[in-house]
């Protein structure tokens, strides 16, 4: 009987921890592109874009009275973003060790959050790759702002790397490069 109440608690603590990873993660997800495509001046008419401020604005217009933006760089996006990993990472800790490690967890929020923004790159740049063999993709509202938002990345390296043919290799080139920075992050921040 023992073992089944501790089955239960240990089945109960995955699923705390899978429902505060995926919801704590979208939202940091979310006010990231939110604070990336703003960054990258992407139009905040498209549909996406409006469902990002949406769902982001409940929390990003009190922030904005206390913390203002520099540049093109809106700050309050970069503390929201980083506030929430260290509070997810800390429940995380809390549920998993009993106790949070606060040095630490300030440290691996950081290196959660840069990893955050090289994934969101990696999959912005596969979808553009993707939606660029779709040959209806044009009318598609995503397609010009995951152009929006790679575009900083890919305009250096299509400077460097010509096209092959009718190739442009650059989002491959982008692609490994981002990986190679989340191996840098991965030890970094471990």
């Amino acid at each position: 009987m023992l073992g089944l109440s501790i089955l239960g608690l240990s089945v109960v603590s995955q699923i705390v921890i899978f429902l505060i990873e995926t919801v704590f993660s979208l939202y940091i997800g979310a006010v990231v592109i939110r604070l990336l495509l703003g960054f990258a001046r992407a139009s905040f008419h498209n549909p996406f874009s409006q469902f990002l401020v949406k769902i982001t604005n409940p929390v990003l217009v009190p922030l904005r009275r206390f913390i203002p933006s520099f540049g093109s760089v809106d700050t309050s996006a970069v503390v929201l973003a980083y506030a929430l990993t260290w509070i997810k990472l800390s429940l995380l800790f809390l549920i998993s060790k009993g106790a949070i490690m606060f040095p630490e967890t300030l440290l691996f929020a950081l290196g959660e959050l840069v990893k955050t923004i090289i994934w969101i790159y990696i999959i912005a740049l596969i979808i553009q790759a993707v939606l660029s063999w779709v040959g209806n993709a044009q009318g598609n509202p995503l397609v010009p702002l995951i152009n929006s938002l790679t575009n900083p990345i890919l305009r250096p390296i299509r400077k460097v790397v010509p096209l092959v043919g009718m190739m442009d290799l650059s989002p491959l080139v982008a692609i490994l490069g981002l990986n190679i920075l989340l191996i840098i992050a991965n030890n970094l921040f471990h």
